[in-house]
């Protein structure tokens, strides 16, 4: 007599019909972070949620059933974006003098601030009615000058005044002004603010530039 217990074609398709919805849901979740992503970069820096959900050719329902609100969108955008440029940002330093590590960091805010620029152009415009967007900025803001600090000694941490300029020059906002409002290309704006930098270095009392 046969013991062994036979599985029903409908037991074995349930599970089959599971794992296909799943990967719908995992599809459909990434084409809307790539649509957002799309449209910012292609200029749209306030896409809404409706043409989010055209340029991913999904219905508007299914965006909101991914994400409850924008902010949430925004949230997962963020997360991508982070996790391409933290190895730019979190790279060791070389044992080198700190003047040439500032100047590296120089090197590594282009980079970053060129490949966030669109994103950030948005995240801005959009900070004001986002919860999210506006503790986002704060955070940044905090690590990219914390990242400075690290770099400088204890004579130039001193002056106030030389530190505070550094960080200006080194900042997002005057990555903005030379790409977005002043129209630079990347190349010339980067040469602009290591030249800002270099300027402010060479300003330093000499007790405090060794």
């Amino acid at each position: 007599m046969k013991t062994g217990v036979r599985t029903s074609s409908s037991a074995k398709a349930a599970p089959e019909r599971v794992d296909g919805r799943r990967e719908r849901s995992r599809s459909s979740h990434r084409r809307i972070v790539e649509a957002m992503l799309e449209l910012i970069n292609g200029g749209d820096l306030a896409p809404s949620a409706a043409r989010v959900a055209e340029e991913a050719g999904i219905g508007l329902r299914t965006v909101f059933r991914h994400f409850d609100d924008m902010d949430s969108l925004y949230a997962e955008i963020t997360a991508t974006i982070t996790e391409r440029v933290m190895p730019i940002v979190t790279a060791p330093y070389p044992d080198q003098d700190w003047r040439a590590n500032v100047r590296e960091l120089v090197r590594r805010r282009v980079r970053v601030f060129e490949t966030t620029l669109p994103f950030r152009l948005a995240a801005n415009i959009k900070r004001y009615q986002s919860p999210f967007l506006m503790g986002q900025y704060s955070k940044v803001v905090m690590l990219e000058r914390d990242l400075i600090l690290r770099l400088l000694p204890g004579e130039v941490l001193g002056d106030r005044v030389s530190v505070e300029a550094l960080c200006a020059a080194l900042s997002f906002q005057n990555w903005r002004a030379l790409r977005h409002d002043q129209g630079l290309p990347a190349e010339e704006a980067a040469t602009v603010m290591g030249h800002m930098v270099d300027t402010l270095i060479a300003a330093l009392p000499k007790g405090a530039a060794v």
